[in-house]
Formats: C-alpha cells, sequence, structure tokens
C-alpha cells in the first residue's frame, strides 16, 4: 500500500457493524487512516457494497452479531476476500466467532473490549505492519483441518437426530468432506436386517444394484467382499486397500467404473454387547495409509453415528409412547371407542367448526334398556359382551366423520358433523333397528332408546347435552326402543 516513489498511500476501507453507534465511533476515530472509509450494517449491505467498489481492508465488529444467526454470511464475505486483508474485532466474551470464522479463510483479529482510541492505535499498528498472513501449512495441519472439518460436519448432522433417514443423509454429506472420498454410505441395522438408510457421492454410484439387492443387504451375496455389508455383519473394520483382494472380479471392475480404488467400512457400535447398530462405507479414488490421527476420528465419527442413531430410536420410540399413553387417555378401555372426557372435547372442537362454516351438527344419545337387570340375570361379563357388540354395531354404521362416545356405564353419544335434526333422525332409527336385531351370545336381544338434538345458533354443548338427555328421557317414559326429537 505505497506508491513507488516511497510515498505512503492510505488504502480504502468498509467497517460492517450492526450497531448504529458503534459506526459512527469507529468513522470518527479511524476515517483518517483510509483514503476512503465505507460502513455497513449487515453482511449482505456489505456485500453489495463489494460488489460495487472493492475495499483494501475489510473489518468485521461482532459486537450484537449472533453466531447461530449471522456465521454464514458473515464467512461468505471473508471467504470472498479470498486472501485479502479481513480485520476482525471479536468480544472477549464470545470469542467461539474466531475458529468459526477462520474456517472460511484467513484473517487477523483483535479482542475487545477497546475504546475508540485503542481501536485506532491498533488498526494503524496492523496497516503500518501489514496483516498477518497465514503460513504455509504443514502436512500434519493439513490433516488435522481435514478432521475437524469432517468432525464439525458431522456434530451438525446431529440436528436431525430425531428421524434416522434424515441423520444418515446429513452423515453422509459430512462424511464426503473427508479429503478423498467419492461416496459415502450409512448402513442402519433395523426391523431384523440391515438396511441401506442413505448415501452420498459426487459420482452417479448407487449401491443397491451394485449389491444386488436393495433391502435385506444382510442376505446379500457380497456381504463377505464389500466392506459396507462385512463392518456391519461381523462388528470389525474392514478396509480393503486393493479392490481385487475381496475375490469378487465383478464387484472391483463396477467400483473402479465409478473411479473408486479403495473401500472402509466402520461399524457403528451398539449399546452394550451384541450386533453393531450397522456400519459407515467409505470409498476413495485412490489407496492411501491412514494415519493414527485419521483412524481414531474414523472411530470417533462411528461412536457419533451410535448417539445420533439412538436418538433417533429414542426418539421414535417416544412418539410410539406419546400415542399408545395418548390412546389410554382418550380411549374407553372395554369398548375401544372415545372415553367421556375425550368426547366432550372432540364435541367442542365440532362446535366451533360448525359455527364457523356454518354447518349444521347433530346430537345422538343413546343407552342400553334396562341394562342394570342385564347384569343381574346373566352376569357382569355378559353385560360388558353386551356393552362391546352395542359400541361395535353402532361404529359399522357410522360415517367416518361421525364420532361413537362411551359418555357413561350404558350411555353413548353419537357426534354427527354435517348432520340436520331430521337426517340425525334417520341415523338414530338406523341404530335402534341395528343393535335390536343384533346377537349377543347368552343373552336376549338388547334395545336401546335414543335421542336426537341438533345444535342450535348460539348454543352452548352443555346446552345441547342437557336437550340430548330430555329427549332420551321422553324416549324411556314412551315405552323405550324409540327415538325421541329434542325440543328447541
Amino acid at each position: 500500500m505505497s506508491q513507488q516513489d516511497g510515498t505512503p498511500t492510505r488504502p480504502t476501507g468498509l467497517y460492517v457493524s450492526p450497531v448504529g453507534q458503534r459506526r459512527g465511533v469507529f468513522q470518527e476515530a479511524c476515517a483518517g487512516l483510509f483514503a476512503r472509509l465505507r460502513v455497513a450494517d449487515s453482511a449482505s449491505q456489505a456485500s453489495l457494497l463489494l460488489e460495487r467498489e472493492p475495499a483494501d481492508v475489510l473489518v468485521l465488529d461482532l459486537e450484537r452479531f449472533e453466531l447461530g444467526l449471522d456465521l454464514e454470511s458473515l464467512g461468505r464475505l471473508v471467504a470472498a476476500r479470498a486472501g485479502a486483508p479481513v480485520f476482525v474485532l471479536c468480544p472477549f466474551a464470545n470469542a467461539r466467532w474466531l475458529p468459526a470464522l477462520m474456517g472460511f479463510g484467513p484473517l487477523d483479529y483483535a479482542i475487545g473490549p477497546l475504546d475508540a482510541a485503542q481501536t485506532r492505535a491498533v488498526l494503524a499498528a496492523r496497516l503500518a505492519e501489514g496483516f498477518t498472513r497465514p503460513a504455509q501449512a504443514t502436512p500434519l495441519e493439513a490433516e488435522l483441518r481435514g478432521l475437524l472439518a469432517v468432525r464439525s460436519a458431522a456434530q451438525r448432522a446431529l440436528e436431525e437426530a430425531d428421524d434416522s433417514v434424515r441423520f444418515a443423509e446429513r452423515m453422509c454429506e459430512a462424511l464426503s468432506v473427508w479429503p478423498g472420498v467419492v461416496h459415502a454410505a450409512l448402513f442402519y441395522l433395523r426391523d431384523g436386517d440391515l438396511h441401506l438408510e442413505a448415501e452420498q457421492g459426487a459420482t452417479r454410484l448407487q449401491l443397491a444394484p451394485l449389491l444386488l439387492r436393495g433391502d435385506k443387504l444382510l442376505h446379500s451375496p457380497l456381504r463377505h467382499a464389500f466392506p459396507g455389508l462385512l463392518a456391519a455383519a461381523s462388528g470389525e473394520f474392514a478396509l480393503l486397500d486393493a479392490l481385487g483382494k475381496a475375490g469378487e472380479p465383478e464387484l472391483a471392475d463396477s467400483l473402479r467404473g465409478h473411479g473408486v480404488e479403495m473401500a472402509l467400512g466402520l461399524p457403528i457400535p451398539a449399546q452394550g454387547p451384541g450386533a453393531p447398530r450397522g456400519s459407515l462405507c467409505l470409498l476413495f479414488e485412490r489407496a492411501r495409509a491412514f494415519s493414527q490421527a485419521e483412524l481414531g476420528a474414523l472411530g470417533d465419527l462411528a461412536q457419533l453415528a451410535a448417539f445420533g442413531l439412538r436418538m433417533a430410536e429414542m426418539t421414535r420410540e417416544n412418539e410410539e409412547l406419546l400415542g399408545r399413553v395418548t390412546h389410554l387417555a382418550t380411549t374407553d378401555a372395554l369398548t375401544h371407542v372415545a372415553n367421556r372426557r375425550h368426547g366432550e372435547t372432540l364435541l367442542e372442537q365440532e362446535i366451533r367448526r360448525a359455527r364457523r362454516y356454518r354447518l349444521p351438527l347433530a346430537l345422538i344419545g343413546f343407552d342400553i334398556d334396562r341394562f342394570s337387570n342385564i347384569n343381574d340375570t346373566y352376569g357382569h361379563p355378559v353385560g360388558d359382551l353386551v356393552l362391546r357388540t352395542v359400541a361395535d354395531t353402532a361404529k359399522a354404521l357410522l360415517r367416518s366423520s361421525d364420532v361413537l362416545v362411551r359418555s357413561g356405564g350404558e350411555e353413548f353419544l353419537v357426534i354427527a358433523p354435517h348432520t340436520s335434526a331430521i337426517d340425525g333422525l334417520k341415523m338414530a332409527e338406523k341404530l335402534r333397528a341395528a343393535i335390536e336385531q343384533a346377537e349377543v351370545p347368552g343373552c336376549d336381544h338388547v334395545t336401546v332408546s335414543l335421542g336426537v338434538a341438533q345444535l342450535g345458533e348460539t348454543e352452548s354443548g352443555d346446552s345441547l347435552a342437557v336437550r340430548v338427555n330430555a329427549a332420551l328421557a321422553r324416549a324411556k317414559r314412551a315405552g323405550r326402543n324409540c327415538v325421541e326429537l329434542a325440543m328447541q
């Protein structure tokens, strides 16, 4: 940044901060260090300004930026610099920014808080002495950087660990970052056999046709030769550094046709003793030796995959458990229809829906005539059989939109959406006739009395139920085994 005659020339600069006050303070303190200083309040604005006119120095003030929200956008700014000077002002309490941004490209930094004078002094010194240029990475540093990139990507895959397929896809994406990998796959042992859960690669290679089957991979004729299958079946690390060593020439030729020269399979350990959960499979474009650090990293990745798959299993188990608990909480154990509490909730939902869309809604109530006499005469087991028979007979007649509720001992309700009073009477009569004709082993025929009501314009669920019960009581007084329409 000097002219040919030795006279120093000032660079141009771009300062990025989301805080208006900090932009003003920086301009006042440091504008004299630059031939021209522009400011931006976001990464997107900075990107637009740099497209219009490049800047010699990019200054990123990370105060008030959020790592989880702004890393990608600020990282793209760093990457776009392609080695041009980037100076970062980083708060001491959030130094996690530094390795995260360094993953996008080289940068120099100062740790805050710094007042205006200190900021000017530090920046002036950097401009005078030159910004730190990253030294050429040694082979060991390059290897470590590659391992860290793979591990970081694999750890981010855990964000999808609530679903085994999504986690497997993200894990394969992470493994594809490994230098030299042309294809990555995750095999998962579930439902009694091995499945190809996900695969990712730059080539058009698909493993299912190559392995001669898409499922039940433990029965594949290549399970002894393909490292991914061998690792999942045996629980041992399988490394094929020359494809011909597996003794399957067709497999070797197929892999070479997709640019593969080496394959490894890494078992995903199970929780405790027993068969592995599956395997990770990496296909490389050329044979190579692994260092101790790389082999250790492979083991760590397998453990990470095991953890992710276990989290997916626990999520699935929790969902199934929640489903069973919900079923127990909302279903009558004897008749397997909705219980009273759930029925009340469903009725309120249907009332809101009927009001919103101005649709008719009918409620039918019925109970079994002289049910106490059935229990006294034939015993409670027969009484239970009568309840199940009545419920099954009613369910067989109802539409998919109707809901049958056991609201009491021998009392039932039918919530009938899109049903007027007249249609409700017809439905109730069908129920009465069908239940009267139903056969109950060990018992004479069973009858029911029914009451029907249509929801009024401003009526509540409780008021509707009261009118249905009143109609049901009239049916009882009328001699039972009949239907009555509720009064408005």
